[in-house]
């Protein structure tokens, strides 16, 4: 036994394993091949050439190809007495894909944005008004003015009581010093201002005042004038509206109910958008801008 295993260990065989060169093959192989793989990343296709190729191709293989009926048929059949190649289709891979684009969050985002800004506008604009009541309560508690907020913006309505005469425009000196209260509430806070008059639906026709158009117009002037005498507020703030007694604050079957329309408001809009209260004077404006306002006598 211990022989025939000296006898195997002193035979001539190879030693195990791959050749020493193989290894240097493999390297040699692989880096031909990223040569070769570089190189084609570096070509350009000319697609005007491959498609003449690919239709050669159609052309002499019959692929794609319709035959007319006048040629020989290939074959025959019960339903069709004629024969064409099929029509090769590319198998569709088992894989199915399906891009989303996910439009409702980005919805729900901006809406839930909006909500926060005008929920944070409310808030603000419930402080600011707080703040003028608190300055104006003298006023407010003698039935003078009134304070309240509606929607963006805050109203601060004067009454006829005290600050006008009956059917006139001129303030009443004693009210001065109550608009001067309302200008130093205002040059706290930013945004629009528009001034509106307001009366009560009896006519009035006066050598002044033709009609209440002109008369919650004049009044609305005067607060304006009022608020811009010292200088320190901004002419381009206000907007002047006259409004007669197209908009009332209630009937006007009593004298009681008269007096609470005759008044003039001061708005305070906390948006950057004055559509709402400048809609009319701006479609005026460019309706008067697109017609050429000349004047002829008539013979």
């Amino acid at each position: 036994m211990s022989e025939e295993v000296e006898e195997e260990h002193d035979c001539d065989c190879p030693p195990e394993g791959l050749p020493a060169y193989m290894g240097t093959f493999a390297d040699l192989m692989s880096l031909l091949m990223c040569f070769f793989v570089l190189l084609l990343s570096f070509a350009e296709m000319d697609a005007l050439k491959y498609k003449m190729v690919v239709k050669s191709l159609d052309k002499a293989f019959g692929v794609q190809r319709e035959v007319p009926a006048n040629e020989i048929p290939k074959g025959t059949s019960i339903i069709a007495q004629e024969f064409s190649p099929g029509e090769p289709r590319p198998t569709p891979l088992k894989a199915v894909k399906q891009d989303t684009m996910d439009d409702t969050k980005d919805v729900l985002k901006v809406k839930m944005d909006a909500e926060d800004v005008a929920k944070k506008q409310a808030e603000e604009i419930a402080e600011e008004a707080i703040k003028f009541k608190e300055s104006l309560k003298e006023e407010i508690k003698a039935g003078l003015i009134d304070v309240e907020t509606q929607l963006n913006r805050i109203v601060i309505r004067i009454r006829e009581k005290g600050s006008f005469p009956s059917g006139d425009a001129k303030m009443n000196v004693n009210f001065r010093p109550i608009i001067n209260k309302i200008k130093n509430v205002l040059l706290k806070t930013d945004g629009q201002i528009a001034v509106a008059g307001h009366t009560d639906n009896i006519p009035i026709n006066t050598p002044r005042y033709r009609s209440n158009w002109e008369l919650s117009t004049s009044r609305a002037t005067s607060v304006v004038h009022e608020l811009l005498r010292s200088g320190q507020m901004k002419p381009t703030r206000f907007v002047l509206e006259g409004y007669a007694d197209t908009q009332p604050l209630t009937t006007n079957d009593t004298a009681e109910n008269r007096a609470r329309n005759r008044r003039v408001e001061i708005v305070v809009l906390k948006s950057t958008v004055i559509d709402e209260v400048t809609k009319s004077i701006q479609e005026l404006n460019l309706g008067n801008d697109s017609v050429e306002s000349e004047i002829s006598p008539i013979n």
